[in-house]
């Protein structure tokens, strides 16, 4: 009897190691950004409101990796080799692979993953639901900090991509970075910089501010434009990743 309640909590850990190996890469790019942009646009920002916003946005992101990585198995093998499912883990027939969000269908189910447009669409309508849901949840959101967030995000999303270059086309993924190598670098490096000054304009920065802003999405667009192995794109959507927390903070 004694053995039972060590068992019982290795086996309730290796779930929880489960769970967070869904999870484990979107923590830079998707729960800090989106928690500082709840907290930003968001009045309350005491411990239970915090703590019940980091909860609802952790259990749909959870929610939709489940889905989105049981029909992605083939490229994370490649790009992801140690998340739960082509580490075998866990199988894709115990994945709790509950699709209940229409995004969720249209991305895994409709294969608009695949499509270099409609992907950009996808992920754009997943990051606006994560903001205004994690937004509401502590209190009220600002229709145009929500906006604003979008149009960079749907214009620039596929910064995610140029990394997992590889596996997106073993698995016949259609990505911008695949459809159009060159394009989509020089894309980057010539909207970046634009939407950088965009904001700083729309959001009446100081001098100071809007030169340091500026700066930084041109130095994330150049590095994109010179740098093209996997691991340099790796950090280059680190740094994106952190340009678009900084973003964030205009809205204050």
């Amino acid at each position: 009897m004694s053995s039972f309640p060590a068992t019982t909590l290795r086996s309730a850990l290796r779930h929880v190691e489960t769970a967070w190996l869904f999870t484990r890469t979107d923590f830079k790019t998707i729960i800090f950004p989106v928690m500082l942009f709840a907290t930003v646009v968001s009045p309350r920002h005491d411990p239970l409101a915090l703590s019940c916003s980091l909860c609802w946005l952790w259990f749909h992101l959870f929610q939709f990796n489940v889905s989105n990585q049981s029909h992605g198995v083939h490229e994370d093998a490649v790009n992801k080799p140690w998340r739960p499912l082509p580490s075998g883990r866990i199988s894709i027939k115990d994945a709790p692979s509950v699709m209940f969000t229409v995004l969720m269908v249209a991305h895994d189910d409709f294969h608009l993953c695949d499509h270099p447009i409609f992907k950009n669409f996808c992920n754009n309508g997943f990051y606006m639901t994560l903001e205004l849901g994690a937004s509401l949840v502590m209190c009220r959101t600002t229709i145009q900090a929500l906006y604003c967030s979008a149009l960079v995000i749907l214009l620039t999303i596929h910064a995610q991509d140029f990394a997992d270059v590889v596996g997106d086309r073993k698995s016949g993924r259609r990505t911008l970075p695949i459809v159009a190598p060159e394009g989509s670098r020089i894309y980057m490096l010539c909207l970046l910089p634009l939407l950088s000054f965009a904001l700083a304009s729309l959001w009446s920065l100081g001098p100071l501010c809007s030169i340091f802003f500026v700066c930084m999405g041109s130095w994330v667009a150049l590095r994109y434009f010179l740098f093209r192995d996997k691991l340099r794109d790796e950090a280059s959507y680190r740094l994106y990743n952190v340009r678009i927390i900084c973003s964030y903070y205009l809205f204050l």
